[in-house]
């Protein structure tokens, strides 16, 4: 590695770390009423939103109800998106003049955003009308993110809570969530993104001339629109001219600010944070990149604040950017490193050339390796899913990281909200292991956990490996499953376990070569989308009303500090111990074995 990669790697994670204490601090604020300057100028606004929407906010709920709430809200907005989908033609906002979108793939994104996974199987800017982009897929940016902020809270409520059967308001938390954190975030950071030159505007696709004149041959047609073929049967050519381009456009920044800081990562246009309108400057890919993590890293602050002992998410945190910062330094290096099989290329059968520059396939040359690298770790780390660069053009190495990242659960930072509670849910059994090895009833922050947390917690633990094996045998067994992988072999299959590692834990991005956008993938992808969102939402509200209901149990001599580096430790052990037992085998047949290919070809 570079000492330029270190000092990127460097300053990133310091701005990060600096960010998360006063974010924190604020989003603590917002969730306990206290007083800060905007919920103060904004308390009229919230008013007004629970008395159009008939939401008394004094009213809190039982676990139960809470749960229906999230379930029904999502509901909703699921067919919403899909509706909007399906009647684009018939829409405004469409200079474009885009068709309705196919009922799979209306399904899968409608899905997709709903569960804030944001896999695309699709191209933005041919796909997708500008009011899609904008009340179907920026709205759900916002709510999806807000309803995960929701729920981590209330599971945060069950810990500070004794003796209660309620949990709070998810219409509040909902409501406060996005006006007070995610719209001002979103809205600074849009601001900043236009003046980088990020594109916002609701002009149709622009048409430009091209500086130098493109040309190229290909089959003439006929009239039939067959090509022709001369007395030979060869086909007839024709040299074509292209003179001019059509340069996609529209509403852009408002949804990349959001896509950023709510994880969520679904892209305006095909390629992503890859376009030069959506990510056009090295300050612009720092900003977003810097976005991914903010809001998951804060919560641990927030968590800490709200149980009333900071150290608690202090040490949530290390461990989670110590398993970050680990795999940054593998997946950095081995892109930097590229296929060592380029170094015995030969020039002239005589001399050899040693590879320079590291592996740029896939990469854009305005952000280099060590910020394409760092990006894919970020956006597999958080459940967000963005791109600036092309994962499936990674090095065998460099593509396990972020593939093991999702897999490891979403809970290195994690998605907002689902990221913290999912990692609570391996804190919950870290301390029942430790409680069994020393032979009493296991506590963590002050309740006792019994059976009924382990059980609850054991399925949000379980469910998303089951998803994601269980998606991709079916996947690579039947012959529709195997007809959309291009590439065979070990690349192949990875191509597969990526794609379902994304969808099973909400992340989103994919190993490109794979076609997904076909009825069988857009039907199984957004199954397990759904499967992996909602069976962990709402037994961790299950394990949250359950908490609140137990009294607080007084700190002895035999109690494990929850906040020590020994517990950093074991709750490290115990997030890599899952994910290693559980996927070791699945990726020894996918780039293990592909790296070992790699380095025999030499």
């Amino acid at each position: 590695m570079t000492s330029n990669s270190l000092l990127q790697i460097t300053f990133y994670m310091v701005s990060l770390l600096v960010l998360i204490k006063p974010l924190g601090w604020y989003m603590a604020r917002i969730y306990e009423d206290e007083p800060v300057v905007l919920n103060r100028l904004l308390a009229p606004v919230e008013k007004l939103i629970y008395r159009l929407s008939g939401v008394n906010p004094k009213q809190e709920m039982r676990w139960t109800d809470y749960a229906i709430a999230l379930l029904i809200f999502n509901l909703l907005g699921t067919l919403a998106v899909f509706a909007l989908q399906r009647l684009q033609a018939d829409l405004p906002f469409n200079p474009q003049n885009l068709p309705a979108v196919s009922p799979d793939s209306s399904f899968n994104t409608a899905v997709s955003f709903a569960t804030n996974t944001n896999w695309q199987g699709y191209s933005g800017e041919v796909t997708m009308s500008y009011l899609t982009q904008m009340l179907g897929l920026t709205v759900q940016n916002f709510v999806s993110a807000a309803a995960g902020m929701a729920t981590l809270v209330a599971l945060i409520r069950g810990f500070v809570r004794r003796k209660a059967d309620i949990i709070g308001n998810f219409w509040v938390d909902l409501t406060r969530s996005i006006l007070y954190i995610l719209l001002p975030l979103s809205l600074i950071l849009a601001l900043v993104l236009v003046g980088q030159g990020v594109v916002q505007t609701f002009s149709p696709h622009q048409t430009v001339s091209l500086i130098e004149t493109v040309s190229y041959e290909q089959p003439k047609l006929g009239a039939d629109g067959q090509a022709l073929k001369d007395a030979g049967g060869a086909p007839v050519m024709e040299t074509v001219e292209v003179k001019e381009q059509v340069v996609a456009v529209g509403p852009a920044a408002s949804q990349v600010a959001i896509k950023q800081l709510g994880t969520n990562g679904g892209g305006f246009f095909n390629v992503n944070s890859a376009h030069p309108l959506e990510n056009p400057t090295p300050l612009s890919n720092f900003l977003e990149m810097l976005s991914i993590l903010l809001i998951p890293g804060a919560l641990c602050y927030t968590f800490g604040m709200m149980v009333g002992d900071t150290r608690q998410g202090w040490a949530i945190l290390a461990a989670m950017t110590l398993i970050l910062v680990a795999l940054i330094f593998v997946v950095v290096p081995a892109e930097q490193t590229g296929n060592p099989a380029l170094a015995a290329l030969s020039v002239d059968q005589s001399a050899s050339v040693s590879q320079s520059g590291g592996n740029m396939e896939g990469k854009e040359t305005r952000f280099g390796i060590t910020n394409s690298a760092l990006w894919a770790a970020a956006t597999t780390a958080a459940s967000n899913g963005s791109v600036n660069s092309m994962h499936d053009s990674f090095t065998p190495i460099g593509g396990l990281v972020p593939m093991w990242l999702m897999q490891l659960g979403e809970v290195i930072y994690g998605g907002v909200g689902s990221g913290l509670y999912g990692m609570i849910m391996f804190a919950i059994v870290a301390v029942f292991v430790s409680g069994l090895m020393i032979g009493r009833t296991p506590e963590y922050l002050g309740k006792k956990i019994e059976a009924y947390e382990m059980k609850m917690a054991a399925i949000t633990i379980l469910i998303p490996p089951l998803v994601v094996l269980g998606g991709t045998a079916l996947a690579v067994m039947i012959d529709v499953g195997k007809s959309s992988v291009f590439n065979p072999g070990a690349h192949g299959f990875s191509e597969v376990l990526y794609a379902f590692s994304s969808a099973g834990n909400n992340n989103g991005s994919a190993f490109g070569g794979l076609s997904a956008n076909t009825p069988l993938y857009n039907t199984l992808l957004g199954l397990a989308m759904l499967f992996s969102r909602y069976w962990l939402a709402v037994p961790v509200l299950a394990i949250a009303g359950s908490l609140a209901a137990k009294k607080i149990v007084p700190t002895g001599p035999g109690t494990l500090p929850t906040h020590t580096p020994l517990f950093v430790t074991l709750l490290i052990g115990t997030v890599l111990l899952v994910g290693a037992l559980t996927f070791i085998p699945a990726l020894a047949l996918g780039p293990v074995v592909e790296h070992l290919q790699m380095i025999g070809a030499r």
